[in-house]
Formats: structure tokens, C-alpha cells, sequence
């Protein structure tokens, strides 16, 4: 295992650290984490809307629609959303304007998506007595403004920024004279930008008919169907997130900003369902991972908190002591670093074996339906059992689910723990003596 662990270090490590600050990568991981507010207070809207108790279900289903009104306009339009936040964010990275990245990021996404007249349909309503039903006209369908429409959306944004950047490069822009506002100059310098990223979007979704959102989900479908139906969609991420954790480097940040888009199609498929009413078919999205497999954080780490609490060695209970509260709270790089758990052969078996177990376990009892899928982003910082509850809208399974984890987990690492715990009590003895 040592080994291995140096062979991960000086070869596996550098272009995985590479590959995290690739920009078109950190774009993306920005624009869809800058989403995650307006998609955590919406999946609270969806929650009301569909209470998981029976009783209280029936007394707000008069007021459904209205209550999910504001579900509708986050979670349903986070494409958009993340357009302008991954445009700002890749434009930036170019030391571009930002404001202007992401508006013409927005406008490319936007136009991918043909708004509808609704004149026919509204004369004929008209016609049939419905008063005002002249006044509503020209209609933006929503169908592909939310998760469907994320591939749509990381199209649109690396195409209008590498425009801007380009024309910028070879100074294809409106110039203004230094007097005029900074404001006014950076609307100018982008006016070219713009006329370029509208035709051509425009010529190529109108004029050729090319219907460039359901090509993406076509093309991206076999992807999405292992990533969020499949076992391996839980072996791989999970493997390398640990593996790269365990030699130092954030794994979910490399691995999130590759499959994140594809865990927030899945998340809003099965939101859109359960607000619909219907059943929800998705097994993987993020949630998946977040409440059932890292319980404490990455590593599932609460597991061994709790064992060094206890421990017999006073490095350890001092670790497990100002590990266990946050640990409760998902946040794990006080042990991480603490115990450590980074480069350490011993501790990295049940680092990575113990998701691993739990993630399969996990996948076949949701799989199976014996634990409700998820539907809701709950925030990531609350107990897992109480995040399980909200996140699969009140499936006691799944609280349930998350205590076995635990217990599973605890137990992969405790003979691993004992053999670390009785190598510090002898270096801690022999320290004591070198003292005395």
C-alpha cells in the first residue's frame, strides 16, 4: 500500500492537480456551486408542496401550484443560472470582463431554446368565450431551462467566451475613448462579440433546424444512464475521490467538476417528478453520495471519530475529540489532516474500503426500493440521518440506512484503527521516556 500511495504521489497526483485547475473545469464547478442557494431554498418549496406526512399532504394540495412557484424558478431554471455563472467565471479566468462573459453566455443558451406564438391557440380561446386569453402572446417553454439543459449550457458558455476571447485577442472590437464610463466601453467592446455569438447560434438552431438541446441529452444519455442508474456510477467516483483524498488532493473538486452537471440532471429529473407526483427513477444524483456514503465527509470518517474519542492513545482522543463535532456536520479536514489521514498506508485501506462497502450496500437497497431516492438538496452541513430525512422528502429508510453506514464503516476501520492506535501509544511512550 505504500507503494502504491507514492506511485499515486508522483504520478497520479500532478496531472489530477493539473486537471483541477483546468478552467473550462473550474468554470463549470463555479457556475453550478454558485447555483446551489437558489436550488437548496427551492427544494424547501418542494418539500411543502409534497410533505412527507399523508395528512398534512392533503391539507396543502389545493395550494400546490402556487406553492411551487418558487421551486419552478430556481430549481427549474438553474441552466440558466449556471450560464451566466460559468460564463462570469471562465471570462474571469481569461482576465476578461466577467459581467460580460456570463450575458453572453446567457444569450447563447437562451437561443438554443425557440420561444412558441401561442396566437393560434389563444385565437381559438378567444373564440371560445376565455376572456383575456389575448394577452399572454409569445411563450418561453421551460423544459430545457433547468437540469435538462445543463450540457445545453456548458455549450453555450464555452463557446461565447472563447468568442469573446478570441475577437479580443486579435482586437476584432468597438474601442472607446478613455472619457467614456467603464461601463458604457466594456457594453462597446462586446457588441461585436455578441453580433458574432447570436448569428451563428441563431443560423444553426433556426435557419438549419438543428436542435442543438436534444442532440447534447442524446449524446450524453448513455453517460447519464451509468453515472445515475448503474453500479459503477457508485465504484468509480467513489474510488477515486478516496484515492486521491488519501494522497493529499481534494478528490471531490476534481471529481465533482467532471460529473456534477450529470448529478444535477438526475437531482431536478427526479425533484420534477415528485413535484408531478409521480415515481422518481433516478438512483445517483449528488445526495446519493453526501448522506448515505460520506457520513462525516469524504472517507465516511465519523466512523473512526467516534473510535478516538475512545482511544487509548492521547494523540488520538485529542484528534477525535475536535474531530467529532464538526465530523458531525460533514466536515472532515480536522482528521484529515489531524490523524493524518493523507499519505498514511494504514488508514487509507478503510479510507477508501469502507465507502466502497457502504455505496454498494447503499445502491442496492435504493435500487431495490427499499430506501427512497432522492429529490431534495438538502444543505450539506446538517447530521446526515436528519439530511437522509429531508433529502428523500421523509423516507424513514433512509434514516435508517445511514445508521447501518455508520456502524459498517466503524467496523471496517477498527482493526485498521487499533493497529495505528498501538504504533502512537508506543512512539508516545517512547517520547515519554526519552523525556524522563
Amino acid at each position: 500500500m505504500e507503494r502504491f500511495l507514492k506511485w499515486v504521489e508522483e504520478k497520479f497526483m500532478p496531472p489530477m492537480a493539473k486537471l483541477a485547475e483546468q478552467r473550462h473545469l473550474r468554470a463549470i464547478r463555479d457556475g453550478i456551486i454558485s447555483t446551489l442557494s437558489l436550488i437548496i431554498v427551492g427544494s424547501f418549496f418542494l418539500i411543502i408542496a409534497s410533505p412527507p406526512v399523508e395528512s398534512w399532504a392533503k391539507a396543502v394540495a389545493p395550494y400546490a401550484g402556487k406553492i411551487l412557484i418558487p421551486f419552478r424558478m430556481t430549481m427549474g431554471l438553474m441552466s440558466l443560472y449556471a450560464a451566466y455563472g460559468m460564463g462570469y467565471s471562465l471570462a474571469k479566468s481569461y482576465k476578461l470582463d466577467g459581467i460580460s462573459g456570463g450575458v453572453l453566455s446567457l444569450a447563447a443558451f437562451l437561443l438554443m431554446t425557440i420561444p412558441l406564438n401561442m396566437d393560434a391557440v389563444l385565437k381559438e380561446a378567444a373564440k371560445a368565450g376565455v376572456q383575456g386569453a389575448n394577452t399572454v402572446g409569445w411563450i418561453l417553454p421551460m423544459g430545457n431551462l433547468g437540469g435538462a439543459g445543463m450540457f445545453a449550457a456548458i455549450l453555450a458558455m464555452i463557446f461565447a467566451v472563447e468568442i469573446l476571447r478570441l475577437l479580443k485577442k486579435y482586437n476584432i472590437t468597438i474601442k472607446m475613448p478613455e472619457q467614456v464610463p467603464e461601463s458604457v466601453a466594456r457594453s462597446f467592446e462586446a457588441l461585436i462579440p455578441a453580433a458574432v455569438i447570436i448569428i451563428v447560434v441563431w443560423f444553426v438552431r433556426v435557419w438549419l433546424n438543428f436542435d442543438i438541446q436534444s442532440f447534447l441529452i442524446k449524446v450524453f444519455s448513455p453517460i447519464k444512464g451509468v453515472a445515475g442508474n448503474s453500479i459503477w456510477g457508485v465504484i468509480v467516483p467513489v474510488f477515486f475521490i478516496c484515492l486521491l483524498w488519501a494522497a493529499g488532493i481534494h478528490g471531490v473538486s476534481i471529481v465533482g467538476s467532471i460529473l456534477r452537471p450529470v448529478w444535477l440532471v438526475l437531482l431536478e429529473e427526479n425533484a420534477s417528478l415528485l413535484a408531478a407526483g409521480q415515481p422518481m427513477v433516478n438512483i445517483l444524483p449528488e445526495q446519493f453520495f453526501q448522506w448515505f456514503i460520506w457520513i462525516g465527509g469524504s472517507g465516511a470518517t465519523l466512523g473512526l471519530c467516534i473510535l478516538m474519542v475512545f482511544s487509548k492513545s492521547e494523540y488520538l482522543k485529542r484528534v477525535g475529540r475536535f474531530s467529532i463535532i464538526p465530523g458531525i456536520f460533514n466536515i472532515n479536514e480536522p482528521i484529515i489532516f489531524g490523524a493524518p489521514m493523507v499519505m498514511n498506508p494504514l488508514l487509507a485501506i478503510p479510507f477508501i474500503l469502507g465507502p466502497l462497502v457502504t455505496g454498494i450496500i447503499s445502491y442496492v437497497a435504493v435500487s431495490m426500493g427499499i430506501v427512497g431516492k432522492f429529490a431534495i438538496n438538502a444543505p450539506w452541513t446538517l447530521p446526515a440521518p436528519i439530511g437522509a430525512y429531508f433529502a428523500t422528502n421523509g423516507n424513514l429508510p433512509a434514516v435508517i440506512l445511514v445508521l447501518v453506514n455508520i456502524c459498517i464503516t466503524t467496523l471496517i476501520y477498527y482493526p485498521f484503527f487499533k493497529v495505528y492506535e498501538k504504533k502512537m501509544i508506543k512512539e508516545e511512550q517512547e517520547s515519554s521516556n526519552l523525556e524522563a
